[in-house]
């Protein structure tokens, strides 16, 4: 069950990041987007989609 989230996490992050990277955003503040948590990944996702 661990390794089922472990896996829906990162291809969640991954989409996030590419979504983000389709509309420019390469970095927040001093942090590339590999480097976030899901959760800040999604604040910055839903921030940029409105």
């Amino acid at each position: 069950m661990e390794n089922l989230l472990r896996a829906a996490v990162r291809q969640r992050k991954q989409y996030l990041i590419e979504e983000l990277l389709k509309k420019g955003i390469y970095k927040k503040e001093n942090h590339h987007l590999f480097e976030l948590t899901l959760s800040d990944l999604e604040k910055e996702y839903q921030a940029r989609s409105k």
